[in-house]
């Protein structure tokens, strides 16, 4: 235990056994945590777009992206500069203070990384924080993004590493783990979480969390999404997990990460108001606003306002 209490010695066990209590006495505990390390009336709110579409050579069985399965989705070539940074000043015009890009590749390559770089030098130079997801990444392009004002950088575990081998094959669970070591290297921010609903069981839940908490630090945003099932993808009938417990995901990462973002991230278009707002109950301090996270559709910022007006939550 370090780090003003913080701890990186989890164990299964314990982390199933915050799982396994009661639901109010979790969602207690949590908002007891968060409320010892945050104002519980403020969400960070960001804005996430899609800077190239399609094409990937991957094969996660969530996603609309990749090259392996016919979904319909039209592709797109890697936008212009002078484009996302537009995009990112109307964001920021709608409240959002960071602004995230993403980008389906493998990893980048060539001019298209220098492209890349300077979109978050021009994005950077409006006063934002910046945030980018362009799959795996090498030392010396983890420095080149950190120089270019780059803040945080997202990759994600998605699962267990157990349950990995079920969802993706085309790269293994210990290459997002030796991208993130890079990441952490360069000094970026690191941004990594997971989905709920790739057929996983509790257990691999809370070996997901389990392998972000026990990092040499800790994830600073730690996204949770809920599988958005989409036509053409192998987990397009997948079974929707019950809401309680996505929200004791919530709940859990928030009590053994206490003082990292957890980020209420996709799947919100599909929650009711009441869930999201247990979801706030339960830790979760960050959004994303706009109607579109890359590909899937998101909650629209009208209803974003109404909700935050009703539940008297602010952007930070």
């Amino acid at each position: 235990m370090t780090d003003a209490g913080l701890r990186y010695d989890w164990t299964v066990d314990e982390v199933e056994a915050l799982f396994a209590k009661p639901f109010m006495d979790l969602i207690f505990e949590a908002q007891t945590v968060h409320r010892a390390n945050f104002d519980p009336n403020k969400i960070q709110i960001s804005r996430l777009i899609s800077i190239k579409t399609g094409s990937c050579p991957e094969d996660c069985s969530y996603c609309p992206q990749s090259a392996h399965y016919a979904t319909g989705l039209e592709k797109e070539k890697l936008m212009a500069v002078e484009e996302v940074v537009e995009s990112a000043r109307k964001a920021k015009e709608e409240g959002a203070s960071r602004f995230c890009m993403g980008a389906a590749w493998r990893g980048p390559k060539g001019e298209d990384f220098e492209v890349a770089v300077a979109m978050i030098e021009g994005v950077k130079a409006l006063g934002m924080e910046t945030c980018a997801t362009f799959g795996l990444l090498d030392k010396f392009q983890a420095n080149r993004l950190k120089e270019a004002g780059l803040d945080y950088y997202n990759h994600n575990v998605d699962t267990s590493p157990e349950h990995y081998k079920e969802v993706i094959t085309t790269r293994t669970f210990q290459d997002r783990l030796d991208t993130l070591d890079v990441v952490r290297d360069a000094g970026l921010h690191v941004c990594s979480g997971g989905i709920v609903g790739l057929g996983e069981g509790r257990t691999d839940r809370a070996k997901m969390l389990l392998t972000l908490a026990n990092m040499p630090k800790h994830p600073d945003s730690v996204p949770i999404n809920l599988l958005i099932p989409i036509a053409g993808t192998p987990l397009a009938d997948a079974e929707r997990p019950d809401s309680f417990d996505f929200i004791r995901t919530i709940a859990v990462a928030r009590i053994i990460m206490p003082k990292s973002f957890v980020r209420l991230s996709a799947g919100r278009e599909g929650m009711t108001e009441e869930m999201q707002a247990l979801c706030f109950l339960a830790g979760a301090n960050s959004i994303f606003c706009g109607e579109k996270l890359l590909t899937a559709k998101n909650a629209k910022p009208g209803q974003d306002k109404s909700l935050f007006g009703r539940l008297g939550l602010k952007p930070m």
